[in-house]
């Protein structure tokens, strides 16, 4: 017994295997709570511009989605206000644009039309007005997106910036600067950048792609519009 209690003497005492990869979660623990807010808060953007993200990739698909058939349907149609009412309570801009057009030139024709160039000009107004609000309710949640892009790598950097201070802090305190003491406070700065730039790039890639679909979305309706204001125009010189 007492040559196994000298030989448990001697054995060194085992240490614990220095960690050999990142854990997210225990540097989210182990970090200032101002560093701590930051990663919270920039994770909870993240979260929010994914929802964001595929909320308007569903919706500008079926807008557009919807929007060709309206067309399809308007266009073979040999009575435009039948379609229309067809199309009344549906979720269809070119629709809402047609009826527009349709109530103004109704209103310029009332009572016989003097001013033809007048009249159409109205016409393509409204029409014109239509197409811009259509396009801006459409696009406007992107704003968060732009904003989360610009803004996000600036707060991560903040975190960062603050928990550098504090590792600094902790070696003046502890009048010790070996690797030990500084790394881990510095692990857990850097983690708030990337953080910041894990919720920014998606948002400016969602962002930039999103805002050629709406582009393309308003042109499709800008065209449905010239083509339906220069059908009402010839309409208006028979009148």
């Amino acid at each position: 017994m007492l040559l196994l209690d000298l030989l448990a003497a001697a054995t060194p005492a085992s240490v614990p295997a220095p960690p050999t990869r990142l854990e997210p979660v225990e540097l989210f623990l182990d970090a200032d709570i101002v560093v701590q807010a930051v990663m919270a808060g920039l994770l909870l953007a993240s979260i929010w511009s994914w929802m964001i993200i595929i909320s308007f990739a569903l919706k500008i698909g079926g807008a557009k989605k919807r929007a060709r058939k309206f067309e399809q349907d308007f266009w073979a149609s040999e009575n435009y206000e039948e379609t229309l009412d067809a199309y009344r309570d549906r979720d269809v801009a070119p629709a809402r644009i047609a009826w527009g057009a349709i109530t103004e030139w109704k209103k310029s024709t009332k009572g016989g039309v003097k001013d033809v160039r007048g009249a159409q000009g109205r016409i393509a107004a409204v029409m014109d007005s239509h197409v811009a609000e259509e396009a801006d309710r459409l696009a406007n949640r992107l704003t968060f997106l732009a904003t989360l892009g610009s803004v996000a790598p600036f707060v991560g950097l903040f975190g960062t910036v603050w928990g550098i201070m504090n590792s600094f802090f902790q070696i003046g305190a502890q009048q010790n600067s070996s690797l030990a003491v500084v790394a881990p406070g510095i692990s857990e700065a850097l983690f708030a950048t990337a953080i910041g730039l894990f919720a920014a790039i998606p948002a400016v890639i969602a962002y930039n792609r999103f805002s050629a679909s709406v582009n393309s979305y308003e042109a499709i309706l800008q065209r449905f519009a010239d083509r339906f204001n220069a059908n009402l125009g010839r309409e208006l010189e028979r009148v």
